[in-house]
């Protein structure tokens, strides 16, 4: 069961995450709260994953997203936004977070995302990617991989987080609780995407396009 913890300051925007993934059988909404609340609770429920609005006015999302960095088991942070705040999201991948999803995601699509940040993988919202904003803090958007990747889906996107992972088609479908042909799909559009001829190389592809993370004794090297 992935916990998740919704940090927002509007209440209908808590209760609307909270419905939408409390329907998914592997996800659980262990707590929605305000910003000035996040710290506190997060270190008390211990989530895995936290969804935070990057612009609160009781407190700022960054300065929360630092707060949760600093815990002694810190959950993965995606933050929520909408569009035209590109600024504060490359500031709040290059301060921690896990990626950023729009406020309006397809509801369909929301529990493939938190099961992709749940894995260590990153969500980037094409919506946002397309207005211009450095979808990896390491490389600038003229990379080709960062180039295809702004024209992926975000389901697209979360399938090729499993495939970088090394799961098999039957796996990811499992995992996302998809049909196995609907993965196929998927996985055939990355590969054109992409110019690849194979799931081999699908994985470097993830890496150059920042969707997977380096694991723990290489971060901030």
């Amino acid at each position: 069961m992935i916990r998740v913890l919704v940090v927002d300051d509007e209440a209908l925007i808590r209760k609307g995450f909270q419905h939408i993934l409390d329907a998914a059988q592997d996800i659980e909404v262990a707590a929605a709260v305000p910003g000035s609340q996040a710290v506190q609770v997060a270190q008390e429920i211990c989530p895995d994953v936290v969804l935070l609005d990057i612009r609160m006015p009781d407190v700022d999302g960054l300065t929360v997203l630092a707060g949760l960095r600093r815990l002694s088991h810190p959950p993965v942070v995606a933050m929520l936004v909408t569009i035209g705040m590109d600024e504060h999201v490359a500031t709040a991948l290059r301060s921690g977070a896990a990626g950023f999803l729009l406020k309006d995601t397809d509801p369909e699509q929301l529990p493939f995302l938190v099961r992709t940040l749940a894995a260590g993988g990153t969500v980037l919202s094409s919506k946002v990617t397309r207005t211009g904003v450095d979808v990896c803090p390491n490389a600038g958007p003229q990379e080709p991989a960062a180039r295809s990747l702004v024209q992926l889906t975000d389901r697209e996107r979360a399938v090729l987080v499993l495939i970088g992972e090394g799961l098999s088609n039957s796996d990811i479908a499992t995992r996302m609780h998809l049909s196995t042909s609907t993965v196929k799909d998927d996985v055939s559009a990355i590969l054109t995407e992409f110019k690849v001829d194979g799931r081999v190389q699908a994985s470097p592809t993830a890496e150059g396009a920042c969707l997977l993370k380096p694991p723990r004794d290489q971060e901030g090297g």
